[in-house]
């Protein structure tokens, strides 16, 4: 997981940011402004400075933020000048928006703020739908407004082309001040402010929710926050039912502000249409006589503090920490102050925004913040440290225990670090750890723990007694009043050392006890004085001791790390004269934190270098070296004199025999179909040979007659996990049974029992083929329907002109993870991208997941999780009394249903997957596939049909989807790679083999930007950073080839060409448009050495013809294949895909993986497909595979002969474009794993 931010500020008003993958608090880079308020988001972070300005911090990223800005130039038709800016009195705009309601002449677009440039002029779109309009960029209609088209016409009375530019945001990593609003009411000075809602259901990606409360306790919102713009437009007042104090807002559609009299409202109404809300309603607080002072939301969670007012100490001043050895005369100072209980607010969610009641924490804060994942921070009262709520989950919002951040400063570090070395070299070391002569015996047997507690009991007593008796005098210029010289505190030092020797050495040390401490002020600050030279500030204390009970005066003896022990000293926290921070408010709503992430948060750092740690060696390092080298030779001697005798021997071969048996059912092959009951039993044997090899067998009784079937392990090909709600069950292929479409299938009473027996069968078939280790650089990679990830490795006559392995020969075997798209190349690099758009790069292990032991590798596995929807359908009718309603016809689908509305699923019984859990609650899916109308609703005439999001007069049917995210996590070979989201991605298929040579990767964020990652190699697979590439229109797909050709499919269907792409030049100079077959709308690319292929939305798969050194763009698109989901081009030009429906012995089966035949330099389009592994695969990629095969031209064998499907006519035989049709009346293969 990339790390993230924890944002606070001190009562000094610096701001400081912790990151989860560090352990000191970083100050910010603009140390002019001082802060009071802060909101943090994962992108960004608001703060109200102390001149009650509003500020943004945007985090810079390798993608920069762009601004288009767009403006329409109408024209109307007329017989004297022809068209021109002469328009009817009632007609739009001469420059308008898209409706033509607003004018916007080009002369009147400004830049929004200084922080903002212009990248280029205005220029004209000249592309509609994907293709390409004639010159000048117009479109035609009838007349405003109308649908507009580039062909002109004898009827087209109007035109218009639309004008873009482009301004780009350059305030990233550093505070930038939101502009006043020019028009509208301006607000009063501010007082607080609050983010969130990016979470608001089917909301925009990038959307955020800025909220302010003025010192007038006015509430704004501020309009049109988003990726593209950070800052937002204006600020809109909303009303309250009172004065409002302060104001927080959850990553969903929580919104709660408390009023001046204590009392919390909470705001009604928040969704897609309408995120500022509609109303407010009025929560009572958990006491009447003690009002709600400040409250904090997540998403299922509100927390609050409450006032009451009673006398205190001073905050500053911790009675639970202990006074330094040579503190000063403190007094107390007793004053009226605030104290501030925490509750948690039961019931809270997006149904119940108002909750069920109240529960009292019993612990006072000064405030309280909840972040992402509903985890909870808080400010203490009484020492003002920063606290984490300790075990916040799913089931346990309310946590367990408060745990204190002791993270320090950075600059506490260096200053920590640079006294330790400068006192260490003097002669005595100032630090946390208390040394001990090397000559103390060492018990193993003693409870070392046991021991500490006693010491810091005895040494507090002590402590307690210098500190009473010890005066604290003035410090002077010539250095008098030294306390050190005191000799009641000298014999008090000396007991000290003498407890510590009554514990013996250990090996290891104990964790330190932290607490902290008041500091003395600098006119009152003590000098320990040793050789005569004061203690500087910024030191830490320690109390040493020598075998004469003084202070050495040799440095040698003092810092040499054989003749000392180390212990640490927990009873107090380092002594410097910087006082600790004093926090003042915090925000963690960019902060992601999970229930297993290891934060190193809660351990006090030392600032004693490692060596310093070691303790005393009996010898010299020398003298081991030399004894560890003599025993070495000694045993090696030895090893040959024995063996030297028993050479004549012949080599003893090991024979044995592992049986593995259980229970499972398993689903008949035959009439009748359905789970019976059978015994399974695991054989493998090592033969003569030495290699292992096993067989499976499965008995069953039929017909009260017993049977069995049995399969060798080096038959099987695959072990699939089968997603099924009912059965925890999976799937094994042979090549005959994927011929056939019909695998075994096995189901288990657990879940842990079928990952179980996979990974015991996988082990196994790795053995019978002595396959182990990580995959080879030249793998064969693929994704399931469900996310899973195999792996198989080529043979040299995969790609065989003649002869070639059959694809159903292939043996693959799962890698832990979970991913939706995988890229590889000869280089062994590999890159993947997940449900949630996050990217993932291969670390070279293996295993992971259910693998464990001998499958899977100890290092290179890291925990991977992934987000996804589950979507179900809401179905109705329209009828002439009620109008749409969910009384169906009978031959009506189910009114909740899946997609194809064959299943019933509704929201009370519709699961997430195995090993998934539930992270949201259902809401309304805006996002589907042909629009919808405000409420989310898509229209058609009858089920099933082609639906739209808007009502005529001919719909009589209407569904609406509804979707809830669910998590799963993992572990695999697989490293995070942040923080661009991404949607598809391409590696360069075939390149040098030096491990020192980039290789390009280009990808499409989720956004539509392409980039471009620089600094890929084999030894650093992750890269440096992203380069951006502009382009006119958000892209979906891109590939780059052999020769660095870069292809790409924009989001409106057509293709572009990247011209100049090299590796002097890795982005290229421009980009050509090449128009996409005739009415297809074309969704994913892929480019091999010197071929090009593309898939449109409708299945087809298409070669680009004419591609030359001289005119790489090519000439024209033909027509390949029918009933293709993904597309694979490798390194040779062969050609692999992934198929929609293909027709097995038994009936059909979806997301079968297939490659295509005959593929030569005289005829790039092959001549037929061979069927693979399937159904249920989504993604393969080829595009490791570099070994080099003959190509001449030769007839296959009969019994590779691909298999051929109907044509376009109907008819069977020999299709040159082997087209993979089938009758979408058959019925799909309810046995094979399928999507």
């Amino acid at each position: 997981m990339p790390s993230s931010l924890l944002w606070a500020v001190d009562v000094h008003g610096r701001v400081y940011s912790l990151s989860t993958a560090g352990q000191y608090w970083e100050l910010c880079k603009d140390e002019s402004l001082q802060f009071k308020r802060l909101a943090a988001v994962k992108q960004c972070c608001w703060g109200i400075a102390c001149d009650h300005q509003i500020y943004v911090y945007v985090h810079s990223s390798e993608v920069p933020i762009h601004y288009q800005e767009e403006t329409y130039e109408n024209q109307r038709w007329n017989p004297v000048d022809g068209f021109s800016d002469r328009l009817l009195p009632s007609d739009r705009w001469q420059w308008s928006d898209v409706t033509g309601l607003i004018h916007q002449p080009l002369n009147e677009f400004k830049l929004a703020s200084p922080q903002w440039e212009w990248e280029s002029d205005w220029y004209v779109d000249e592309n509609i739908g994907g293709e390409p309009t004639e010159k000048g960029g117009w479109t035609y209609a009838i007349d405003f407004p109308a649908t507009y088209t580039k062909d002109k016409r004898w009827n087209s009375c109007v035109r218009r082309r639309r004008w873009i530019r482009y301004r780009r945001y350059n305030a990233c990593d550093m505070w930038a001040k939101i502009p006043l609003q020019e028009t509208g009411p301006l607000p009063d000075p501010f007082n607080d402010i609050a983010v969130g809602g990016w979470e608001i259901t089917d909301e925009p990606l990038g959307h955020l929710s800025v909220w302010a409360v003025t010192v007038q306790g006015k509430v704004f919102y501020r309009e049109n926050i988003n990726d593209q713009n950070p800052e937002g437009s204006i600020w809109t007042e909303i009303q309250t039912p009172g004065e409002v104090v302060q104001i927080t807002c959850g990553p969903g559609d929580l919104l709660c502000a408390v009023l001046w009299e204590g009392q919390l409202i909470v705001r009604d109404g928040i969704n897609r249409e309408n995120p500022k809300g509609s109303s407010w309603k009025i929560v009572e607080p958990p006491n009447s006589e003690n009002g709600l002072v400040q409250v904090s939301v997540g998403v299922n969670v509100l927390w609050a503090i409450t006032r009451d007012r009673r006398r205190g100490r001073n905050p500053r001043l911790n009675g639970n920490a202990l006074c330094p050895p040579f503190c000063m005369n403190f007094a107390l100072v007793s004053f009226k102050c605030t104290s501030s209980e925490v509750w948690f607010r039961r019931g809270v969610c997006s149904e119940n925004p108002v909750g069920t009641g109240w529960i009292c924490m019993n612990i006072e804060m000064v405030m309280v913040n909840v972040g992402l994942n509903d985890q909870v921070w808080g400010i203490g009262y009484e020492d003002r440290n920063i606290y984490f709520r300790h075990g916040v989950t799913p089931t346990e919002y309310s946590g367990k225990a408060w745990k204190i951040i002791v993270a320090s400063r950075e600059h506490d570090r260096a200053s920590r670090t640079g006294s330790a070395t400068s006192l260490a070299s003097a002669g005595c070391f100032f630090g946390d750890e208390v040394r001990l002569p090397s000559q103390v015996s060492i018990s193993s047997e003693v409870d070392f723990s046991s021991e500490m507690d006693k010491l810091a009991k005895k040494t507090e007593n002590i402590l307690e007694t210098i500190g009473e008796r010890a005066s604290c005098p003035h410090a002077s210029g010539d250095g008098d009043g030294d306390v050190a010289s005191s000799p009641d505190i000298e014999k008090k030092c000396a007991d000290v050392a003498n407890v510590f020797e009554t514990i013996p050495l250990m090996g290891a040390s104990s964790e330190k006890w932290v607490q902290p401490v008041a500091e003395p002020s600098v006119s009152q600050a003590p000098y320990l004085t040793d050789q005569g030279g004061p203690l500087q500030d910024g030191a830490e204390l320690i109390i040493a001791h020598s075998i004469s009970n003084t202070m050495s005066s040799d440095p040698a003896e003092t810092s040499s790390v054989s003749s000392v022990g180390t212990y640490p000293f927990g009873i107090e926290e380092h002594y410097v004269s910087d006082e600790r921070p004093l926090w003042a408010w915090l925000s963690g709503g960019g902060c992601e934190v999970e229930a297993h992430t290891q934060l190193n948060w809660f351990t006090a750092q030392s600032g004693q270098p490692f060596s310093q740690l070691s303790f005393s060696m009996p010898i010299s390092c020398t003298q081991q070296t030399v004894w560890r080298k003599q025993i070495i030779h000694q045993l090696t001697e030895r090893s040959k004199r024995e063996l030297e005798d028993f050479k004549h021997y012949e080599q003893a071969v090991e024979q044995s025999v592992w049986i593995k048996k259980g229970a499972m059912q398993w689903w008949r092959d035959g009439k009748p179909y359905k789970w019976i009951d059978v015994r399974v039993a695991l054989e493998q044997f090592t033969g003569n040979d030495g290699k292992r090899d096993g067989i499976f067998f499965i008995y069953y009784t039929f017909n009260d007659e017993k049977k069995y079937l049995h399969v060798f392990s080096n038959e099987i090909t695959i072990l699939v996990p089968i997603a099924n709600e009912t059965k925890h069950s999976f799937a094994i292929y042979t090549p005959e049974r994927t011929k056939q479409r019909w695998p075994i299938r096995l189901a288990t009473t657990t879940e842990q029992e079928m990952y179980d027996w996979l990974a015991v069968l996988s082990l196994a078939c790795c053995d019978s083929r002595d396959l182990h280790g990580p995959p080879s650089n030249q793998a064969l990679w693929s994704v399931t329907c469900k996310g899973d990830i195999f792996v198989s490795e080529p043979t040299p006559n995969l790609e065989a002109a003649q002869h070639p392995l059959p694809s159903d020969q292939l043996y693959w075997r799962q890698i832990g993870g979970h991913l939706r798209i995988i890229e590889s190349n000869s280089q062994g690099i590999v890159w993947g991208i997940g449900y949630d758009h996050t990217a993932w790069v291969y670390t070279g292990g293996y295993g992971g997941g259910f693998f464990q032991g001998l499958a899977s590798s100890t290092d290179n596995i890291y925990t991977q999780a992934d987000v996804m929807c589950v979507y179900i359908y809401e179905n109705q009718r329209w009828n002439p009394v009620t109008g749409y309603s969910s009384r169906g016809l009978p031959t009506d689908r189910y009114m909740w249903s899946d997609a194809s509305g064959l299943q019933e699923c509704t929201k009370a019984h519709t699961k997430p997957p195995p090993q998934w859990t539930w992270v949201s609650d259902w809401y309304i899916d805006f996002n589907a596939p042909g629009g919808t109308d405000r409420e989310g609703w898509q229209y058609a005439a009858d089920f099933p049909a082609s639906y739209h999001g808007y009502k005529t007069i001919k719909d009589f049917v209407r569904r609406r989807r509804w979707a809830r995210k669910c998590k799963i996590v993992t572990t695999g070979p697989w490293f995070e790679v942040g923080p661009v989201a991404l949607r598809d991605i391409s590696l360069i298929p075939c390149v040098s083999q030096k491990a020192d040579d980039a290789s390009a990767l280009w990808a499409i964020s989720s956004k539509g930007d392409v980039l471009c990652r620089l600094g890929i190699t084999k030894q650093n697979a992750l890269g440096l950073s992203w380069l951006h590439i502009g382009t006119d229109q958000p892209f979906a797909s891109v590939s780059i080839g052999g020769y660095y050709q870069v292809w790409a499919i924009a989001r409106d269907g057509a293709a572009f060409y990247r011209g100049s792409v090299s590796p002097q030049n890795p982005t290229g100079d421009c980009w050509y448009h090449i128009p996409p077959p005739s009415k297809q709308k074309l969704i994913q690319v892929s480019v091999g050495q010197t071929s090009v292929y593309t898939v449109d939305e409708n299945g087809n798969l298409w070669f680009r013809q004419g591609i030359s050194p001289s005119y790489p763009q090519g000439s024209c698109w033909q027509h390949v294949s029918t009933n293709v989901r993904k597309v694979s081009v490798g390194p040779l030009d062969q050609v692999w895909i992934v198929a929609d429906k293909v027709q097995g012995s038994h009936s059909l089966s979806c997301g079968t993986v297939c490659h295509r035949m005959g593929v030569q330099p005289r005829e790039p389009i092959g001549s037929g497909w061979d069927y693979g592994i399937g159904g249920g695969w989504d993604h393969i990629t080829i595009r490791a595979n570099s070994m080099e095969t003959s190509h001449n031209p030769v007839s296959m064998a009969s019994d590779n002969a691909p298999m051929n499907l109907p044509n376009q006519d109907g008819t069977v035989g020999d299709n040159s474009r082997g087209n993979l049709i089938v009758s979408e009346q058959q019925e799909l293969n309810g046995h094979a794993v399928n999507c």
